[in-house]
């Protein structure tokens, strides 16, 4: 067992968080942790991870045993360089290598017996040690998880202060997952990975050594990847066994099965109840009535379930239509950072968007589509030939690091300073229509959750009753129900929408134009997300008169077929490069235990003669193993 919680419950003030929760985590674990927003998933996970206080219960982990936690929206930002970042995961090793290094180089140039017979034990332990710990294949590793995350083309000494949110993500993830620690804890890992990147991290999260607990709101996500589901609701913890799928399924039946036991004891506590009312008073029935008086004091009470069936009502509305032409872009260029860090975004865009057309931008992360949506609305500088909103536009923009609200103040606050001729019933009402009521409404928005504040901003959005909609990644922070509701909205909504998403069910039933960015252009799609899946596949059947692209595609296929042959090779190599490396480490072993006994040791020029030889095959190796690292990463690069 990895750690186990033991009747843990929190308060917040007189507001109790969590009850009682008794739970386990064991090694292989993949547990999904859901329930609706703000019910104290974060908590639990920083009661577990952060060490947060908790009134009443024990946490116990096991010894030895490391944690790694990723919160929502947190990267990293501090001055380094990507592998900088990378590298120092293994800082402790990288100075071990370092003194297996110094103390080789002290062996090649001592002269003393005995001191080299001590420097040749201290470097066969340190060596052994750091090839245990496998010190020889630390960039491999970095390499492997970069790719994997999405990093593959990006120059390795970029610092992270000019990455963007999501991709600091990203950078996060990646470090985490390099750590490999026992429990790895990640709070919404999927928010910022483009499609490609979330494929892996599936693969390789399935595979992990250690055991998972993860808090996702994307369902193909949990299916694919957790074997058992906690739910914190009401304050309680219930743990299933199975995917979400599974845990969907079980929880209807349970509430079921508990709905019919309570009502069934409902009736017959009523009817022991009627019957000690009548018969109570009655001599001749006294006795029978307070044996069932003590039967009720001695029932143990099924408790009624209660089903989340509160869900948050958005309606986006308007005043007054904009002409027919929105917008207009022609020639658009986007660059972000200043000198050696300056990167194109974009470069040449075209774009129109009619009055009533729900747009969708996608593609990688990195390749700039919010950057796209802050230069069209102004607040990032970009150069066009032409940029024009169309008369009587009204802008509503939704931010999905929502940095359109003010950390500070309190949610009410946040709609009253905006609208101050409203009351404060409206106020509160418009806040319960996103299911903030009571205390919650008077919470600094710093203090809300991540759903919790995008609801804020969806509420001040309903409000500012703009007729065109700029969503940034909308349903980022959003449980299943409140998703669904938001995915109504905006089907009903009669204006424009232009949006940033990776949710995938909301692009195939929102938007009427799906945008493709990629780093060499955009491509655009009439249609939903199936559309451009299909329209976006090569066609079966080639037309005799063959375009420019159509040409280049079938070049591509032959020289697919040149490349699998090279890949079969390339393995090969691989295979055949690692049996010399360890060929060349049995032997670096072999020579160093020869050098260490008394007669050779007493030999300075055989000393010197098998040092040389050690040197050599180190080179050797060394060769070896940038050719092993070059090939892999080919190989990882045409997968």
């Amino acid at each position: 067992m990895i750690l186990s919680l033991d009747n843990v419950s929190k308060y917040y003030g007189a507001e109790c968080i969590l009850k009682n929760v008794t739970a386990a985590i064991y090694e292989k674990d993949r547990i999904g942790l859901v329930g609706p927003n703000g019910e104290g998933k974060s908590t639990l996970l920083n009661i577990i991870a952060a060490g947060l206080d908790y009134e009443d219960g024990e946490v116990i982990v096991s010894s030895g045993v490391t944690i790694g936690y990723l919160k929502q929206n947190s990267g990293l930002s501090n001055g380094k360089t990507i592998y900088q970042e990378m590298r120092g995961v293994f800082a402790p090793l990288l100075v071990l290598g370092d003194e297996v290094e110094q103390l080789h180089q002290k062996m090649a140039a001592c002269t003393q017996p005995e001191v080299l017979r001590q420097l040749t034990e201290e470097y066969d332990k340190k060596q052994a040690l750091f090839q245990q710990q496998e010190g020889y294949t630390i960039d491999v590793k970095i390499n492997m998880v970069l790719t994997g995350m999405g990093f593959g083309g990006y120059d390795k000494e970029t610092a992270t202060d000019n990455l963007s949110g999501g991709e600091k993500t990203r950078l996060a993830i990646a470090q985490l997952l390099l750590r490999e620690p026992n429990l790895l804890i990640l709070d919404e890992p999927t928010n910022h990975l483009d499609f490609k990147t979330l494929g892996w991290l599936e693969e390789y999260l399935a595979a992990y050594k250690g055991a998972l607990l993860v808090v996702s709101h994307d369902r193909y996500f949990m299916d694919r990847l957790v074997n058992k589901v906690w739910e914190v609701e009401r304050t309680c913890l219930t743990a299933y066994n199975g995917n979400y799928s599974s845990y969907v399924k079980q929880k209807k039946e349970r509430v079921t099965r508990q709905l019919k036991e309570y009502e069934i004891q409902q009736q017959e506590i009523a009817s022991m109840e009627d019957y000690v009312r009548k018969n109570i008073a009655r001599a001749s029935t006294s006795k029978s009535a307070k044996s069932r008086i003590a039967a009720l004091e001695r029932m143990e009470r099924v408790e009624k379930p209660v089903l989340w069936d509160k869900k948050a009502s958005f309606r986006f509305e308007y005043d007054y239509e904009p002409v027919k032409d929105v917008l207009h872009a022609a020639g658009l260029n986007i660059t972000v950072g200043q000198g050696a860090g300056e990167k194109t975004l974009c470069q040449g865009l075209d774009l129109d968007v009619l009055r009533g057309e729900k747009v969708a931008f996608i593609g990688a992360n990195g390749v700039g589509k919010s950057s796209l949506l802050k230069a069209l609305l102004g607040k990032l500088p970009c150069a066009s030939q032409r940029l024009e909103w169309g008369r009587k536009v009204k802008i509503s923009y939704y931010d999905q690091e929502n940095k359109q609200l003010s950390p500070e103040l309190r949610a009410i606050d946040e709609i009253w300073d905006r609208f101050p001729q409203m009351y404060e019933q409206e106020v509160r009402s418009i806040l319960g229509q996103v299911l903030l009521s009571g205390e919650d409404v008077y919470k600094q928005v710093k203090s809300l959750s991540g759903g919790e504040r995008a609801k804020v901003a969806f509420a001040v959005m309903m409000l500012e009753k703009g007729n065109v909609l700029v969503m940034d990644e909308p349903t980022n922070h959003l449980d299943i129900p409140s998703k669904e509701m938001l995915e109504d909205a905006l089907e009903a909504f009669t204006g424009t929408l232009i949006m940033v998403s990776h949710d995938r069910y909301l692009l195939n039933k929102i938007p009427t134009k799906i945008v493709e960015m990629t780093p060499t252009g955009v491509e655009i799609y009439n249609g939903r997300y199936d559309y451009y899946l299909e329209h976006r596949r090569e066609p079966v059947e080639k037309p005799a008169e063959k375009t420019e692209e159509e040409k280049e595609r079938v070049q591509k296929y032959y020289r697919s077929k040149q490349d699998r042959a090279k890949q079969v090779a390339a393995k090969k190599r691989i295979a055949q490069l690692e049996e010399l490396i360890d060929q060349g480490e049995e032997k670096i072993r072999q020579l160093t235990a020869e050098m260490a006994q008394p007669e050779i040791a007493a030999d300075y020029q055989k000393v010197e003669a098998i040092c040389q030889e050690i040197e050599a095959i180190k080179d050797a190796n060394e060769a070896f193993t940038e050719e092993w690292l070059l090939l892999c990463a080919q190989q990882e690069e045409q997968v």
